[in-house]
């Protein structure tokens, strides 16, 4: 028993009770109008009843940061710090209190800090316990502690367990791909109504009709190109022919000019004969 903690409690001890006797009739009116504090731990986070002089007389609950009093009572600094706002006196003792003379009880607090406790999370399906100082350390990575999922947008708390899970299937995640494989990147409010097999018909429908045109496009034009290719091959036709009788043309007068004069000079011999013979 530590000699400097407050006398033994029972569970009437906001009746003005104690163990050391019966307050008088004034401080027992002066409880009963203080209302229960909640600056110390609750008893039902530990996973066995702990020590009455673990107690504070105030709040009924295990001491948090307890403090000492010149009259060797001790207290959660809150709790006291709250009564001491009122009353400038010792909830137990009625003694005159200097907030100045009062001090923290370090040691006490390292035996409180070694109680074990259980997870805050046990309802929740958590059966660890630990030491009531390594009770953050733990609460930062039960997977049944509740998380505020990251996404922007979601109000959701899920268990730490299960939030990488709800992080894939969360309407208001980053940009995704199709998860049935159609490729389409869907945003948060467009997974919500995707449904990638009518996208991909109504995709497929599209190319079709696309292909369908392109086709009677390609078709045009190639009858347009047939019909100006036998244009041109009428006409190289039709040219062949005017250089063919060209051709001939040319020939037929070249052969009459190299005639012309063989015929002259046998015209001028013959006369030139007649002419002796005379």
């Amino acid at each position: 028993m530590w000699p400097t903690s407050p006398p033994k409690a029972s569970w009437g001890l906001s009746l003005g009770l104690w163990s050391g006797g019966l307050e008088s009739g004034s401080s027992q009116a002066l409880m009963l109008a203080w209302p229960l504090q909640s600056g110390g731990y609750d008893l039902s986070l530990f996973a066995r009843p702990p020590d009455s002089n673990f107690l504070c007389s105030v709040c009924h609950g295990v001491l948090k940061r307890p403090v000492r009093l010149p009259c060797h009572h001790i207290f959660c600094k809150k709790c006291i710090l709250r009564w001491l706002a009122r009353q400038k006196t010792c909830p137990c003792c009625r003694k005159e209190v200097k907030r100045k003379k009062i001090v923290h009880v370090n040691k006490l607090q390292k035996t409180i800090g070694r109680l074990e406790v259980k997870c805050k999370n046990a309802e929740a399906g958590c059966l660890v316990t630990c030491p009531l100082a390594h009770r953050k350390g733990h609460q930062d990575s039960c997977p049944f502690e509740l998380m505020a999922c990251p996404n922007e947008g979601c109000t959701e708390q899920v268990p730490r367990g299960v939030l990488t899970e709800h992080r894939q299937q969360c309407l208001h995640g980053i940009q995704q791909r199709c998860p049935l494989g159609c490729g389409a990147t869907l945003g948060p409010a467009e997974r919500a109504h995707h449904n990638c097999y009518r996208q991909l018909r109504e995709a497929w429908d599209q190319r079709q009709e696309h292909s369908r045109t392109l086709v009677l496009c390609l078709l045009r034009r190639l009858r347009k190109l047939h019909r100006t290719t036998n244009l041109i091959r009428r006409q190289l036709a039709q040219l062949g022919d005017f250089l063919e009788d060209d051709t001939l043309l040319m020939s037929t007068r070249q052969e009459e000019t190299e005639a012309t004069p063989e015929n002259s000079n046998g015209a001028e011999v013959w006369r030139g004969q007649r002419q002796s013979g005379i």
